[in-house]
Formats: C-alpha cells, sequence, structure tokens
C-alpha cells in the first residue's frame, strides 16, 4: 500500500461524527492477513465491507513485528515477508474496493430492532452493518515497555520497540534488549551493518531459536559483537540526546553502556479492549466459535484468526485464511436471506470472474 493510499484510509478524528452511519454488509475489525483475505471470501458473494483497525498501517503483526522476516508456510507461497504477504492480500482485494478505517479501535457494538448492528469507533466513525467480523489477531497489542524512569522521552528517536526501517540503524552503535525472537533476529541482522552491537538480557538463557542463539554466541567468540547480562537501571544524556545507558548485572555491579540507538524487544501484551465488552462467550481471553461457520454466541458476529478458539485450534495464517471462507458462507443468510447461496469455483464460474474483473478463458 502506497503512502497516498495510507494517508487518505486513516479517519481524523470526528471526521464522521455529524454525518449519518455507514451502511454497509460487512465490518472487519482487524486488517491483519486473515481480516484482509476475509475481505476477498466476501466479496466473492458480493458481501461489500469496511476494515477497522487500531494500528495506523494495513498487515497487523505482519508488519508490525516482522515486515522484513520469511514467512515459509502460506500455501503455493514457498516463501514471502510480511510486507509481501500484505502487498499481494491487497492486490488481492482490489476489485471489491473495501474501505479502510485506521488508526482507531472499535469502541461500541450493538445490535438494533432491525437486526443490524451499530458500530462506533474512538473516532467516532459510525456504521449500521448486518454483520461483524473480528479479526483483531491477539487483540489490540502494545510493546511492553523499559520501566526506566524519563527515558520514555528518546522513544521514536534513539528508542525503539519495533524496527520499520533496518537501514536507520546501518553505522550505528545499537544495545538490543530482550531474550526473545525478535531480539536475537534483529541482533543477527544488523551485526556488521551497524558500527556496533550489544545485546543485553537480563539472564544468560534465552526463549529465541537454539540455532539463533548459537550464531549469536559464534559471533561474540569472533568479537563481531558482544553479550552482557543485567537490566538497565538508568541512563545519561548530553544536549538532550540518549548518550550512555546504565547496566546493572546479577552480582550488583553497573557499568556505563555508551550507545546511539536502544532497541527493546520485551514482547508484546495483548489486551482484548472492548473486544471484552461486546457479549461474547471468551475462552482464555479468545472468542468461542462453531468451526462450521466460525460465528461467536451472538448470530451474526464471527470471529477468525487468532483471536478465536474451538477444539483443535492451530494459530496459522493458513488455518485464519480457512476459517474466513466459511464465515463468508455463514454471513450470506444474514446479508442475502432471500438468496440460495452455491459454491462457485473461480477458474470456472463466469459470474466470479465479473465480480473479480477477469475475462472468462476460452478452453479448447
Amino acid at each position: 500500500m502506497n503512502d497516498t493510499a495510507k494517508e487518505a484510509a486513516v479517519d481524523a478524528p470526528g471526521q464522521h461524527a455529524t454525518q449519518p452511519p455507514i451502511e454497509t454488509d460487512a465490518v472487519i475489525v482487524g486488517a491483519g492477513p486473515v481480516g484482509l483475505f476475509q475481505v476477498f471470501e466476501l466479496g466473492l458473494l458480493e458481501i461489500k465491507a469496511h476494515i477497522i483497525d487500531s494500528l495506523k498501517e494495513i498487515g497487523g503483526q505482519c508488519i508490525e513485528l516482522y515486515p522484513d522476516k520469511p514467512i515459509y508456510d502460506i500455501p503455493a507461497v514457498p516463501v514471502c515477508t510480511g510486507k509481501e504477504l500484505t502487498d499481494n492480500l491487497l492486490k488481492q482485494i482490489e476489485p471489491f474496493g473495501a474501505a479502510f478505517h485506521l488508526g482507531q479501535e472499535v469502541t461500541v457494538v450493538e445490535r438494533r430492532d432491525d437486526g443490524r448492528f451499530y458500530v462506533e469507533t474512538s473516532h467516532g466513525t459510525r456504521f449500521l452493518t448486518k454483520t461483524v467480523f473480528i479479526a483483531a489477531g491477539v487483540g489490540s497489542f502494545q510493546p511492553r515497555t523499559l520501566k526506566v524512569q524519563g527515558i520514555e522521552k528518546f522513544e521514536g528517536s534513539q528508542l525503539f520497540y519495533r524496527v520499520k526501517d533496518p537501514a536507520r540503524f546501518h553505522g550505528r552503535n545499537l544495545v538490543i534488549c530482550g531474550g526473545g525472537d525478535s531480539a536475537l533476529d534483529w541482533t543477527l541482522d544488523l551485526v556488521g551493518k551497524a558500527e556496533s552491537v550489544v545485546l543485553l538480557h537480563r539472564r544468560d538463557g534465552f526463549r529465541a531459536a537454539p540455532a539463533s542463539v548459537a550464531k549469536m554466541r559464534e559471533l561474540c567468540e569472533r568479537m563481531e559483537m558482544q553479550f552482557l547480562v543485567g537490566q538497565i537501571s538508568g541512563f545519561e544524556e548530553a544536549g538532550d540526546k540518549l548518550v550512555e545507558i546504565r547496566v546493572t548485572s546479577l552480582d550488583g555491579v553497573t557499568r556505563r553502556l555508551p550507545l546511539d540507538d536502544l532497541l527493546v524487544f520485551f514482547g508484546l501484551s495483548p489486551k482484548l479492549g472492548p473486544i471484552a465488552e461486546w457479549g461474547l462467550a471468551l475462552e482464555r481471553k479468545q472468542l468461542v466459535v462453531d468451526t462450521e461457520k466460525f460465528e461467536t454466541n451472538v448470530p451474526g458476529i464471527f470471529a477468525v484468526g487468532d483471536i478465536n478458539t474451538y477444539p483443535g485450534k492451530k494459530k496459522l495464517i493458513l488455518s485464519g485464511f480457512h476459517e474466513a471462507a466459511l464465515a463468508a458462507f455463514g454471513a450470506a443468510k444474514y446479508v442475502f436471506p432471500e438468496r440460495k447461496i452455491h459454491l462457485q469455483y473461480t477458474t470456472t464460474s463466469p459470474k466470479l470472474h465479473k465480480v473479480l474483473g477477469v475475462e472468462t478463458p476460452v478452453f479448447d
């Protein structure tokens, strides 16, 4: 998605407050891969959708957490990055003209007497919709932050919880905090590109892939980077710049560590947020659904992707794609109650070719 399209997709606070609600067939909460594919499956059934996401970019966790990391388990795609997957899904749903409303949370979901749902966001955007699809991943999520008083002033300039532009750190002196896959992955990626890299973790054990840990230790032995055990206990600044951090080790010794940038990967704190107040059946902070339509206990509200749970649930993108297909058929009875919905194939259906804007092939 180019920058112009992205900017156009972000509603300003209060932009719709004085306008009548937007009437639509479906509202999708979540613009990650599963939410995007839900647009496609609904579009094939001629169900129009609007998409809402608390993030300001389309792509969900794929874009927030691993835009450049390879994904290997998308059917018929041997390897792609999170960004490539998002871009391809956006291209796939182009024929359906879905509208995005980014940078805002859904705050209200209420059923009206006519069977439709009234939906309102934190920006005052309002909808009347026949169905709701929750594709919110683990819910709204925020990175766990560094608990050092005053250091938050450097966030976005020298303190980072996500990497969106790796080239920004080339030639810089970096300290990377964390012991999970994100910390190890970015450490291995930036060694040799940054001027120096120090990995800092509170203990010598890791939650990351063993191969990544072994590679990191090998780089330390070759003096290409450093690994320190300890926690940040303070910092020094000069001229409004973060110039060094104080690191206290397990034995209580504190050392000073100069740096240009501090990258912190302490994981995410998932929060269901307002979803928890919508009267939906929950099990361990996940939405309980059936496996026929992936519908919640509230008729007309569906949940697909990592946000849902059912016997045998696997948190895989490809599982979410399957769920989106069946949920679309489940929603059709609410959108077109008088219409009998037949399964058609994109390979041979002239109707679907028309919907997709492609020519029907002629076979000899």
